[in-house]
């Protein structure tokens, strides 16, 4: 299990100490940084709900660096996001593979985001069986093209392209650059870095530096 690092905070009651995520959640930030699992939905979807009941108009961040994983566990925390009152703002910060894609994607418009450098990865649901009975295989079969309808629905929904052409891009592993993805639909902005203004040195009443300088 990751370290997860502590914060302290000094305050007028005193010094606080919280996990990096909890003081993070104080500023109405959601950090999703692992494979989505049923785990996971419920943690974020559990935030997402604490959020809304602590301002339903106050905008929800969630931070995205994530493979993918559990497609219906991917559903579940996007259809939270959907539901709650806030606007909910997604930026991907590395990776938005698979179900974490419908998670990006699914943010408010004009408020998908990506850092530069970042991967954004489409593809059709997966199998994932462990039977050998065909009557089984075929009940699996029809759920997948079942959860493929859905996706597709849902990237052509947010990018405005159509379900024939994204069922084209989802046949295979659709790897895509953050200007691919802007370009496709399914993110608003790439933020770029802000860059440092030059340090200058603090001048005295007599115009000479501050600052000290080696003889």
């Amino acid at each position: 299990m990751a370290l997860v690092p502590n914060v302290v905070e000094t305050t007028a009651r005193g010094e606080r100490a919280y996990d990096i995520y909890s003081r993070l959640l104080r500023d109405r930030i959601i950090f999703l940084g692992s494979e989505i699992d049923d785990d996971l939905a419920n943690l974020v979807i559990a935030q997402l709900l604490f959020l809304d009941s602590e301002d339903p108009d106050k905008e929800i961040n969630i931070y995205i660096n994530s493979p993918g994983g559990s497609l219906s566990a991917g559903l579940a925390i996007y259809d939270t996001m959907r539901y709650v009152h806030p606007p909910v703002s997604t930026l991907c910060t590395g990776m938005a593979a698979s179900a974490a894609s419908l998670i990006l994607v699914g943010g408010a418009k004009g408020k998908r985001l990506s850092l530069p450098h970042c991967q954004i990865v489409l593809h059709q649901p997966s199998g994932g069986m462990r039977t050998s009975q065909a009557t089984d295989i075929e009940i699996h079969a029809r759920e997948i093209l079942r959860l493929r309808e859905i996706i597709v629905g849902i990237y052509a929904k947010h990018t405005g392209r159509s379900t024939e052409q994204v069922e084209r891009d989802i046949e295979r592993d659709f790897f895509m650059t953050p200007e691919m993805a802007k370009d496709y639909g399914l993110i608003d902005e790439i933020i770029q870095p802000t860059e440092k203004k030059p340090f200058i040195a603090p001048a005295s009443p007599n115009g000479h530096s501050l600052i000290p300088t080696k003889s």
